[in-house]
């Protein structure tokens, strides 16, 4: 793994160790909002259905977006198409913010996925408290044992788990524990650099039952033409859309490329 990741995972275990000690406020739970369905969302059929990432930077790219208002660009999303958000919640590697979650879920109807490095229970109940209606899962930095348990977690608290898998072996311990929606990272957690090639490869052996996205280094209609026939259900691109100078265009640049032949969204 490369030196990058471990240091973030580093990180997320104090903040884990932290948030532990501070524990959850059940303040929230008055004003929580019932959970949307990110699973019927990212599973319509007939097409690759986008899920538009909401982010202010990465360790790979540094700054994507200066100042960002996940509100008003959740609204953007939805307006242009996109089925589902995903929110980076990171902080310190990703710039994002937590406490911004309620916001957007209040600014927008999709379902929204908190994207963030999720190694302990109590981050899956936090991002319900703050109205995720689905998590990341990274099958990489958990052991077998522990992706069971939030994934059974997951299922107790009505969130749907995303799970996302670098490579064969990945995919293996997710499907042995159970996962039903795999996201196919086509970043390589070792050198960090991405390949579509990660996704012509591992989605033909994704179960039919089981819902197929691709992730990461997805920037035009070119790359979604190349994944077309891979048998995806689904795509996630985030740092297109955010440095693109017009969101909403190159949202439904992405949408049409993955309609049916000879169908346009917009």
């Amino acid at each position: 793994m490369h030196s990058r990741m471990k240091e973030i995972l580093s990180h997320k275990m104090y903040e884990v160790e932290n948030l532990r000690k501070r524990g959850l406020s059940t303040s929230r739970n008055s004003n929580l909002l019932p959970t949307r369905d990110f699973k019927a969302a990212i599973s319509r059929p007939g097409r690759i259905n986008l899920i538009a990432e909401i982010k202010s930077a990465s360790p790979s790219t540094g700054v994507i977006h200066e100042k960002i208002d996940p509100p008003m660009i959740g609204q953007i999303y939805e307006k242009a198409g996109a089925t589902a958000i995903s929110f980076l919640t990171d902080n310190r590697f990703f710039k994002g913010d937590i406490n911004d979650l309620p916001r957007l879920k209040k600014a927008v109807s999709l379902p929204i996925l908190r994207k963030d490095f999720i190694i302990d229970e109590i981050q899956a109940r936090e991002s319900l408290l703050f109205g995720a209606d689905a998590v990341l899962l990274i099958a990489r930095i958990l052991s077998r044992e522990q992706l069971k348990e939030l994934l059974f977690l997951c299922k107790e608290l009505a969130l749907t788990p995303l799970t996302e898998v670098h490579s064969l072996h990945d995919l293996e311990k997710a499907l042995d524990c159970g996962a039903e929606i795999i996201g196919i990272n086509n970043r390589n957690l070792e050198t960090l650099e991405v390949d579509l090639q990660t996704t012509l490869d591992l989605a033909p052996l994704i179960p039919k039952e089981c819902i197929a996205l691709s992730e990461s280094g997805i920037f035009d209609k070119e790359d979604i033409r190349l994944l077309k026939g891979s048998g995806i259900e689904a795509i996630l691109v985030g740092t297109s859309i955010m440095k693109s100078g017009d969101m909403t265009g190159k949202i439904r640049e992405l949408i049409n490329a993955g309609s049916q032949i000879g169908e346009k969204v917009w």
